[in-house]
């Protein structure tokens, strides 16, 4: 029986570590974001970027990743598929883990300017938004 429950945590360990090494197959971006984008990336930066920036580590991205098997882009900043009444829709209602987010927290105004952001042409939006995460350790002076 132990020799089971180790093959099978051998197993699952296995996979784990497959979905945490998942290849980062997102298109590195450069440039400037057209200035009528501005607000919705920054929208993006805040609210979203910490599950769904294009790190395939991250909770929202590796949960697309799996349900989407590559078929199309897990990072919703490489998404082109996405319009402003789809975003809304699971930005006000959530899913699965992702909580929805109410009025108080994104505004209608900040959620318009969102879903103009990741349904505008990718050339327009410019470099992908920081990381909360790379921007703290960048005010530290910390060098990753």
């Amino acid at each position: 029986m132990k020799r089971y429950l180790a093959i099978a945590a051998i197993v699952i360990a296995g996979g784990m570590i497959g979905v945490a090494q998942a290849e980062d197959t997102s298109a590195v971006r450069t440039g400037e974001t057209a200035a009528a984008l501005a607000p919705g990336k920054d929208v993006f930066a805040h609210w979203c970027a910490p599950c769904h920036a294009a790190e395939p580590r991250l909770a929202g991205t590796m949960a697309l990743q799996v349900k989407y098997e590559g078929a199309i882009p897990a990072a919703l900043e490489d998404r082109t598929d996405l319009t402003p009444e789809v975003v809304a829709y699971f930005v006000r209602n959530g899913v699965a883990w992702m909580p929805p987010f109410r009025k108080t927290e994104i505004s209608d105004a900040d959620l318009a300017a969102l879903g103009a952001y990741l349904s505008a042409p990718l050339e327009e939006r410019g470099a992908h938004a920081p990381r909360l995460a790379d921007e703290m350790m960048a005010r530290k002076g910390v060098q990753q």
